[in-house]
């Protein structure tokens, strides 16, 4: 599941970030309305977490114009205790909920959780590639009866990679992604997990195979 993460408070935006990652959630962040926008623009998500109270351009002002696209992602707003009329604004715009700071993660979870599932019921939550199919809620990666339930870096970089099939991922776009661009991991990392993904696919004949191409980085592809 990919998200997009709309806070100014850049602690706070990491802190999060962090925690989503953790819970095999794919994350981008943006500090302003502005990038937010230009990132909802770019790129296709699975939920959206707006702050209301945001430099450039409030979460508001985001939700109507994405809404007014015709974007129907599910969006979660963050909002202060004395943004009584901002939630009742921002729910009339199109917001699918609120959730008001401070807050437990495990509070923001749950609905993250809940809001990408209805988004599942509306959108297919299975991708494909040739004879390789990703379960988006059970995590797990399977071929014909076969399957292997993945953990959190590998589901989210298997995600990246059936998503983007044919078009390779750098290195530095998975550290980005699914480590944060604040992660004290070396870069190498990418190639223990790339390595791991593709004895998997090993184990179960799948007819898809993870290349790699020299500085570049990697792709999904049918066996050659």
């Amino acid at each position: 599941m990919r998200l997009l993460l709309a806070e100014d408070e850049r602690e706070l935006n990491q802190a999060l970030s962090t925690v989503l990652r953790h819970n095999n959630f794919s994350v981008d962040s943006a500090y302003d309305g502005e990038e937010a926008l230009d990132y909802i623009d770019s790129n296709e998500y699975d939920g959206v977490i707006l702050d209301i109270m945001m430099p450039k351009i409030d979460g508001i002002g985001v939700l109507k114009t994405i809404r007014s696209e015709g974007n129907n992602v599910p969006v979660l707003f963050l909002t202060a205790k004395s943004e009584i009329d901002d939630r009742v604004e921002g729910l009339d715009a199109g917001a699918d909920d609120y959730l008001t700071k401070p807050f437990a993660m495990k509070e923001l979870l749950a609905r993250v959780r809940a809001l990408t599932r209805r988004q599942g019921d509306i959108a297919d939550n299975v991708l494909r590639s040739g004879n390789l199919t990703l379960n988006k809620s059970t995590f797990e990666i399977s071929v014909g009866d076969s399957d292997i339930r993945l953990g959190n870096k590998d589901f989210q970089m298997m995600e990246m990679l059936m998503s983007n099939e044919g078009v390779v991922i750098s290195a530095e776009k998975f550290m980005d992604k699914i480590w944060g661009f604040d992660s004290d991991a070396d870069i190498s990392v990418v190639w223990v997990y790339i390595s791991n993904l593709r004895k998997k696919l090993s184990t179960l004949n799948s007819d898809m195979e993870i290349k790699a191409i020299r500085n570049q980085g990697y792709v999904l592809e049918k066996r050659s």
